[in-house]
């Protein structure tokens, strides 16, 4: 029940809401997840609320098919990766049952209260972030998300117990920026945010501030070497062809706004509505014609994706307008 009482606390913030108007019928157009993307749901005991999976290295996965954290057992003591709002304060106990060595650092990947509001259970530690991540905290004073204690600008490396933890500033999805976190030995890379195995991005790219470096991470990511990736959430760990496909699927989405917009006959567009309301109204006409834009782009789009990944058509809309603001307002013609 907590973790449905988030995933609408979620929605409610997001305005995904259901209205008076839409039916059953409605929501049964929308394609179920995809039977081999659920066949990967993890196996969730009621009681705990959570599941623990070693990927190697010291490195276990903590997730309850909605949210997505790790944590890395060393010689000398535990780092834990993002302490999520719906499990975080469980995270010492699930420790606890892997190893009796004490939780050292908590590293935060960025500012979201989903991914760290969990992280009051982690007192009296090292809490690692970004300066500006730890600057945006000082000043929402939220005492769910504690505020780091150690604090650093681009690039920062975490050597406990004779492993080593590589942490790299990015600017693909938060206006404080977010932060890669690998673990060589492991070959375990965590981009909270970028790539959700088995699915289309979350709303809007995962609500990317920074379309323009969106474009560019999944190239970031792909120049480690890892075999095991951690997204931040949903119910499967991912690989390097996870993040292959969200690359093309988002690349597809980019080139093919861009085609239809720049494409499009903005006068022919707008002419029924033009005959309509006539030409004062320039900003419904050009509603009209950025929502020509976007359906055509949809109606594209859809039939190419709807079988490969899981929440396409849930999302789509939102994506093609955040990449339809990018083409129009930053990208070179």
């Amino acid at each position: 029940m907590k973790k449905l009482s988030y995933l609408l606390l979620l929605a409610a913030v997001l305005c995904v809401h259901v209205s008076a108007q839409t039916t059953q019928e409605d929501l049964k157009r929308y394609v179920p997840v995809l039977p081999s993307v659920k066949a990967k749901f993890w196996k969730i005991d009621p009681k705990l609320g959570y599941a623990v999976k070693s990927v190697g290295g010291g490195v276990y996965v903590i997730s309850d098919n909605g949210w997505q954290s790790a944590f890395l057992v060393t010689d000398e003591g535990v780092i834990v990766f993002d302490a999520p709002a719906s499990f975080g304060k469980s995270i010492p106990s699930a420790i606890s049952q892997v190893t009796d060595k004490p939780i050292k650092m908590l590293v935060y990947s960025h500012t979201h209260k989903d991914h760290i509001g969990g992280s009051a259970a982690f007192k009296d530690i090292k809490i690692v972030a970004l300066d500006s991540v730890s600057d945006f905290l000082k000043e929402m004073k939220d005492p769910n998300r504690l505020v780091p204690n150690v604090t650093f600008k681009t690039d920062k490396t975490i050597t406990l117990g004779g492993k080593t933890v590589e942490l790299s500033g990015h600017h693909y999805h938060s206006p404080e920026g977010d932060l890669f976190i690998y673990v060589p030995e492991a070959k375990f890379l965590m981009v909270v945010d970028s790539v959700t195995s088995g699915y289309a991005p979350f709303q809007g790219f995962d609500l990317s501030t920074n379309f323009h470096e969106y474009l560019k991470v999944f190239d970031e990511i792909l120049a480690y070497k890892f075999d095991t990736f951690v997204g931040g959430h949903l119910t499967d760990i991912g690989t390097r062809q996870d993040v292959e496909i969200t690359k093309e699927f988002t690349m597809d989405v980019y080139s093919t706004v861009k085609r239809i917009h720049n494409n499009m006959d903005a006068t022919a567009a707008t002419s029924e509505a033009f005959k309509t309301v006539g030409p004062d109204n320039e900003f419904l006409l050009f509603k009209v014609f950025l929502g020509r834009v976007t359906n055509d782009s949809v109606k594209e789009l859809k039939p190419r994706w709807i079988n490969r990944l899981a929440g396409v058509d849930v999302w789509l809309e939102s994506h093609v307008r955040t990449a339809l603001i990018y083409v129009r307002w930053d990208d070179k013609e």
